[in-house]
């Protein structure tokens, strides 16, 4: 199923849900790949012909940094997760690759960027856009897309790290023991 123009879309919130973590395949960027394995070891990783991609794990292939806690799915890795995990469902591209131009067209800076959302994401409803959406949540996946921010607060999980500043002391506690560097 193609992505959708963020115009398309009435309103978008992580759920907690966690079935974003599971068909996918997240690739690494060097140097996400260098603190993921410093921190966690090598074997939270595998390693492709084009590059290096988180490790999925059990039956149901889930992210090897995925747990629950009160009833959501969440990143043990919050604070060190990698670009493709924090910029999905939202694709933001430079040319319309999607077809819609004009429902994907956002203004940002002094050109057009058009931005998608997978309709796999169970935190999307459709209809017009939220006046959050459009100037709080896509600008944020844009910085995001762009490095021109590493910090999210409109783009993760409202149930999670990113609203309690008690998980980056207890982060320890939330990831299970094979994970845990001693």
């Amino acid at each position: 199923m193609d992505p959708v123009p963020w115009q398309s879309v009435h309103s978008w919130d992580c759920v907690g849900c966690g079935e974003c973590c599971r068909p996918y395949t997240v690739s690494l960027l060097w140097d996400e790949w260098v603190n993921i394995t410093q921190t966690y070891g090598i074997d939270v990783t595998e390693p492709a012909i084009d590059g290096f991609y988180l490790r999925k794990k059990g039956p149901d292939r889930r992210c090897v940094f995925q747990y629950t806690f009160g009833g959501r799915w969440l990143c043990a890795i919050q604070h060190m997760k990698p670009l493709a995990c924090k910029l999905w469902p939202f694709k933001v591209l430079r040319h319309p690759k999607y077809g819609r131009q004009s429902l994907s067209s956002f203004p940002y800076g002094d050109r057009d960027l058009y931005v998608y959302l997978d309709p796999f994401c169970r935190g999307l409803s459709y209809g017009i856009p939220t006046e959050r959406l459009a100037k709080k949540v896509v600008p944020e996946f844009i910085e995001l897309s762009r490095g021109l921010r590493k910090d999210q607060h409109y783009s993760t999980t409202a149930f999670g790290p990113s609203t309690s500043p008690l998980f980056y002391t207890a982060r320890p506690l939330y990831l299970p023991y094979s994970l845990r560097r001693v």
